[in-house]
């Protein structure tokens, strides 16, 4: 027979784990699958940090005791509230701790297949194996929704691929490329190429480079009045994304896809403008007009604010333009489960407590930022995601 679960939690990120984690001692018989901050691991830049601060930085469990602080005080390890840089290899290992000691049952196979099964859901995996759900918590993360403008999408690999395809800045070391894009994604993957010997470009359609403040110890109070910190930045509209998730879910569809897509625009940690400014080359307030490739190389007909124009010839082009959620890309979802689902630009229509209009199949991170806001889109998010889900499915 079929194993059967109450609640199976697809992804075990910052998302899953914090879900889990929240769904301990419920009663429930929980299931969580997939490869522990696999997108951490084996998708984010080695070398990097986080954007977030410290303290913006934890995994949820209820009880608060298996925070980022803690973690690092247990092995050793730097760490501030704010002024400290989290390291990348640190918060994947913090994961990966969190996962022993909130997830302790995961199991790492990836779900190929979810379709529905009575009035629940079946779960088939890489080995064949399947099991059944009576809910499914869908924590996939950004490995689904990784986003190429459209007039590159159809180049080749071995010329146009995307940031989240490289881990490893080191592999291409004396090689010629360009990265496209302004944000943190482009101008951290940028610094570490350079910084790992690759010749590098990187072109922006902004003007200048931001990056956001940064310092250590205490802002003083009219600085805190006039832009108060919070998780995702320091602002009034970060704190009010921050700390106000549910009173964004009443505004019209139309206003919160665009907030989502304007609010926090891009800009790297301030820890980092050391190592870009008059290091990394740049060519900025230019976009792409044009590229098609020149034998073995890559020709871009770009234009400025100005409407002049001219060409940049490079070796291979990364894009690291963000990601935008789109169920359609959700390739494991049946069919069946495909058409019946109701969306606001690309992601499911979800209710107050993360619940798609297929009843028992729920959406949390990016795929729920355009109904709980930009809080989505970072780690912080999964705070309130975790302990909305558990009072929803307990």
């Amino acid at each position: 027979m079929t194993p059967s679960f109450d609640v199976a939690i697809v992804g075990s990120g910052p998302y899953g784990l914090s879900v889990a984690a929240h769904l301990q001692g419920t009663g429930l018989r929980v299931g969580v699958f997939g490869k522990p901050m696999d997108t951490w691991l084996r998708h984010m830049p080695q070398g990097m940090s986080l954007k977030s601060d410290g303290f913006a930085s934890d995994l949820f469990d209820p009880h608060g005791a298996y925070t980022l602080k803690a973690y690092c005080r247990q092995h050793g390890l730097d760490y501030a509230d704010v002024g400290e840089p989290v390291p990348l290899k640190t918060f994947a290992d913090y994961g990966l701790w969190f996962q022993k000691k909130a997830a302790p049952d995961l199991d790492e196979q990836a779900v190929t297949h979810l379709e529905r099964q009575g009035s629940g859901y079946l779960l088939t995996f890489e080995d064949g194996a399947s099991v059944s759900a009576a809910k499914v918590v869908l924590a996939v993360g950004i490995s689904h929704f990784s986003y190429t403008p459209p007039e590159l999408a159809a180049l080749p690999p071995s010329l146009v691929s995307h940031s989240y395809d490289h881990a490893c800045p080191a592999s291409f070391a004396g090689r010629d490329l360009t990265v496209l894009g302004g944000g943190s994604s482009a101008i951290d993957l940028s610094m570490l190429l350079k910084e790992a010997g690759a010749d590098v470009t990187l072109l922006a359609r902004r003007e200048a480079l931001r990056f956001n403040a940064y310092g250590p110890g205490r802002r003083s109070l009219m600085s805190q009045l006039r832009r108060p910190t919070s998780a995702l930045g320091a602002g009034w509209s970060s704190l009010a994304f921050s700390k106000a998730p549910d009173l964004f879910s009443r505004l019209p569809a139309p206003t919160r896809v665009r907030m989502v897509r304007r609010a926090l625009g891009p800009a790297a940690a301030g820890h980092i403008r050391e190592r870009v400014e008059g290091r990394v080359p740049t060519l900025l307030g230019r976009h792409i007009v044009e590229a098609a490739p020149r034998g073995d190389r890559l020709r871009l007909r770009v234009r400025d604010a100005a409407g002049q124009e001219g060409e940049v010839e490079t070796g291979h082009l990364i894009t690291a333009t963000g990601y935008r959620a789109d169920i359609a890309r959700l390739s494991f979802l049946s069919p069946a489960i495909g058409a019946e689902f109701q969306t606001v630009d690309g992601s499911p229509r979800l209710n107050g407590s993360f619940e798609s209009t297929l009843p028992g199949l729920y959406f949390v991170g990016l795929a729920a930022a355009h109904t709980f806001g930009p809080v989505q889109r970072f780690a912080f998010g999964a705070g309130f995601a975790a302990r909305r889900l558990r009072r929803s499915l307990a």
